[in-house]
């Protein structure tokens, strides 16, 4: 007898912090994460003004100081851009309906059926380009160098990138593929598979599993946790240990892109592409998405992770090229 391999998803969790209660069931995890992850970032950022990370020379040679209110409205200006840009992004690049085509004031419309849902349907590439021209905005608007910004940004994004995902977990959304490592999870409102099927047989008996309906919930990568470990937790302290000895202005920009290009890339592995989109590139583009596991295969996810890794590369060479002009400046000068 094999004993059973994969892991259920607690049943005390929900969507809501107080389900069932009126009103406060409103309030839920994945909010209260976004609130945990603009905190973070304004602690950390608060740390950096400590150190002097944020101060940059005018024009005339003056120093000018950063200040609290200068990360208050930094972060402020980069939420709004996020938010419009994940959103935005999300109903125009990931929605194949074409509603938000036909109805674009659905975009930003928080309520489904007469119900309040909030805004379903985020994209983090959308928000990366959100945040990015919102930082631009910012830097431009403030006369402030826009590499050492973004670099001190880039280093909160991280940690705060971490909560979103726990945010996701608890939602029981974002589930990766199916699986039959140990702790593979079944997630309450994944795709059931009929259990009369001969690969869902064979899938059953390595697992342990016994049907008990004809449809049956198969254990998924959890891959909203790979997603935090990986791309969160450990990126964050990748760029922190390096904040303090970065080359030149930028080094911490081009770090986050490449790193998070490349984590996010392998990750997209473990992860289920959505139904209606697939992958661009299939090895087999008859077979569906869930037995078609090979590595050939290239999702969305994947292309905007590439396009992020070179963009990495062209900061770093940017950030290169600026630091070398600007000191062999200096030296002149002098």
């Amino acid at each position: 007898m094999i004993l059973p391999l994969y892991v259920n998803y607690p049943s005390w969790i929900h969507p809501e912090i107080f389900p069932g209660i009126p009103v406060l069931s409103l309030l839920r995890w994945y909010g209260l994460m976004y609130i945990f992850a603009f905190g973070t970032a304004f602690f950390i950022l608060k740390k950096l003004l400590r150190e002097g990370a944020l101060d940059s020379t005018n024009a005339d040679g003056t120093i000018r100081k950063a200040t609290e209110d200068d990360i208050f409205s930094f972060i402020a200006t980069g939420i709004v851009f996020l938010l419009i840009g994940a959103r935005v992004f999300s109903t125009l690049v990931y929605d194949t309906s074409g509603i938000y085509i036909k109805k674009p004031w659905l975009i930003f419309w928080p309520f489904q059926n007469g119900r309040f849902t909030g805004l379903a349907g985020m994209s983090y590439h959308g928000g990366f380009i959100g945040g990015l021209i919102g930082m631009i905005f910012w830097t431009w608007r403030h006369k402030v160098p826009f590499f050492k910004w973004s670099d001190a940004m880039v280093t909160a994004i991280p940690l705060g990138y971490t909560f979103g995902r726990i945010g996701n977990f608890m939602n029981g959304e974002l589930y990766g593929r199916i699986s039959t490592v140990p702790w593979g999870m079944i997630f309450p409102h994944a795709e059931k598979f009929s259990s009369s099927l001969p690969w869902v047989k064979d899938f059953m008996a390595k697992i342990g599993m016994e049907a008990q309906t004809n449809l049956v919930n198969l254990p998924r990568h959890p891959s909203q946790l790979y997603e935090a470990l990986f791309e969160g937790l450990i990126l964050f302290s990748i760029i922190w240990l390096l904040h303090k000895k970065k080359p030149f202005d930028g080094f911490s920009g081009a770090l986050y892109a490449g790193g998070y290009g490349i984590f996010r890339f392998f990750i997209e592995y473990f992860r289920e592409p959505d139904a209606d989109i697939g992958y661009r590139i299939a090895a087999d583009t008859n077979a569906p998405i869930y037995m078609n596991t090979s590595l050939l295969n290239i999702s969305t996810g994947q292309i905007l992770c590439f396009l992020m890794i070179l963009g990495g590369v062209g900061v770093a060479v940017a950030g290169w090229i600026l630091n070398k002009k600007n000191h062999e400046f200096d030296t002149t000068s002098c």
